[in-house]
């Protein structure tokens, strides 16, 4: 089935980061929340229907959500193959919601299979399609990266020299696309899994440029931002590495005008990136050599930065940064792992819902809301969360009316405070939702409860169908050991974002 794509990688504590105290945002003055909308990506005939992500933009702040939905058609495909995930026996198709309207977008001429990764602010959406061909190096359906104009047509952007297949995996509102390809020379570490080499690509202006490496054989573009600044991962040589998402070692870069900039470690085999905002600040992950991985900021000015853990915390992770320099991700405190808020030089601690052990952050807007999960084992995604206000909400405690959809997961919230997420149906199929708040900025929404919602009291309108068995909340506490078992094998069970075709989340 499909599913979400992540990357994870990490580093070491530094003198001079403050620790704030951790404290349970639940035992805080009770914060007020507004009440949700739900809005069910629907299918196109079939089972499923899903969202790229985390860490990518795929809800803009016009409202304007990109997914991908089953068709009732079988995937004709050898094995149910889709490119870039796993196998699917439906065919999938692009989809756009707008103002409460589902619309397929075309794939290019004599594909089958595609799939939307991002929009842009302006609406610009890009992702990749099968083109009709069979892959001569795996036997398999080409896939292109594609760019979808505001009219609806798909580009199909190519390959740099030599390849057959590329995807799209960022772009601004200027057009600039990035993402990677492959090439024609023969490479059997190639990060994406390719028979040959994986390269980092910019397309502009109908020209695909190959972005170079850092010393390795490979790379991968996965943010560009406004003012046309570039970030992604890259081979750095031939050594293996112990602790990489990739079967060697790997440094996170950044690209600026015809040259690329290795942000290094703490001391380890390797580094990634989570994201990057207009300002070129880049949040990670990088270790030190313990291989132990921690989150981190970079910019041209002040270079690699440790963010550092949550107290008796060894690593951590950094997801995303909004424009104020605002990050978001995870440290573990010694038995549990929980979603974190990096401001202004403290490292806040922002709980979990249930009494869950483990939840993470995924995303923050502007006016500073957190969406994420969270997860009574580290190893399923359970509740998605709203951290706003000073308290963490269980979203489907938020939720208007008869929700058929059970939200486990929250990958994206615009400025607006609209969430993308994604969970199950009853009948165990998955669905893309778009959570809209009844609130000022959005008036007059049929079936909009407007009064607020108290956080002290959400648990006890929390719905029966979504609430924990109670032995969840008295399970032993997990060791250390145990825990950063369970949250690597949670974080490589994803597709994260560039990798190879992974299990089903269900």
């Amino acid at each position: 089935m499909m599913n979400p794509k992540k990357l994870a990688i990490t580093t070491a504590v530094v003198l001079g980061v403050m620790f704030a105290r951790q404290v349970s945002v639940s035992a805080q003055e009770p914060a007020k929340h507004h009440h949700y909308k739900l809005v069910v990506v629907g299918t196109l005939g079939g089972p499923n229907s899903f969202l790229s992500g985390p860490e990518q933009q795929t809800l803009n702040n016009q409202g304007t959500f990109v997914a991908f939905a089953n068709t009732a058609t079988p995937n004709p495909n050898p094995g149910c193959f889709v490119p870039f995930n796993s196998p699917d026996c439906f065919v999938e198709r692009p989809v756009v919601l707008h103002n409460g309207k589902l619309t397929e977008m075309a794939v290019l001429p004599g594909g089958v299979n595609g799939q939307t990764d991002l929009i842009t602010g302006t609406g610009l959406v890009a992702g990749w399609s099968e083109n009709g061909l069979i892959d001569p190096l795996t036997g398999l359906p080409e896939s292109r990266a594609v760019l979808w104009t505001l009219g609806g047509k798909a580009i199909d952007l190519g390959t740099v020299a030599g390849g057959t297949e590329s995807l799209a995996v960022a772009a601004n509102d200027l057009g600039q696309v990035v993402g990677f390809s492959n090439n024609d020379v023969p490479d059997p570490f190639s990060i994406v899994g390719s028979p040959t080499q994986t390269r980092a690509f910019l397309w502009q202006n109908g020209a695909m440029k190959d972005l170079g490496t850092l010393g390795g054989t490979d790379a991968i573009a996965g943010y560009v931002n406004e003012a046309g600044q570039i970030a992604g991962a890259a081979y750095t040589n031939s050594d293996f590495s112990t602790n990489c998402s990739f079967p060697l070692t790997t440094h996170a870069f950044f690209w600026e005008n015809g040259k690329m900039v290795d942000l290094g470690t703490f001391g380890g085999s390797c580094s990634n990136i989570g994201w990057m905002n207009n300002s070129g600040q880049i949040v990670g992950y990088a270790n030190t050599p313990d291989e132990n991985n921690h989150a981190f900021v970079w910019n041209k000015k002040g270079g690699l930065k440790n963010l550092g853990e949550l107290p008796e915390g060894s690593y951590s992770m950094a997801e995303w940064i909004n424009e104020a320099g605002e990050i978001v991700g995870g440290s573990d405190g010694g038995t549990f792992f929980h979603a974190v808020l990096w401001k202004s030089g403290a490292v806040i601690d922002l709980g979990t819902v249930y009494g869950e052990t483990c939840s993470e952050a995924y995303s923050i807007n502007s006016g500073g809301q957190i969406v994420g999960y969270a997860s009574a084992d580290c190893s399923n995604e359970d509740h998605a969360f709203l951290a706003e206000n000073g308290a963490i909400v269980d979203v489907n405690t938020l939720i208007i009316g008869d929700a058929s959809v059970t939200v486990v997961n929250a990958f994206d919230i615009n400025d607006q405070g609209e969430i993308a997420g994604w969970g199950p149906v009853p009948s165990g199929d998955l669905r893309a939702v778009l959570l809209i708040p009844c609130d000022e900025n959005h008036p007059g929404i049929e079936g909009c409860d407007y009064n607020l919602v108290d956080s002290a009291t959400t648990a006890e309108v929390h719905r029966e169908e979504i609430t924990k068995a109670p032995e969840v909340t008295s399970q032993p506490r997990l060791s250390p050991a145990e825990l950063m078992a369970r949250f690597r094998s949670l974080q490589a069970g994803r597709n994260h974002r560039f990798g190879a075709p992974q299990t089903s989340p269900q």
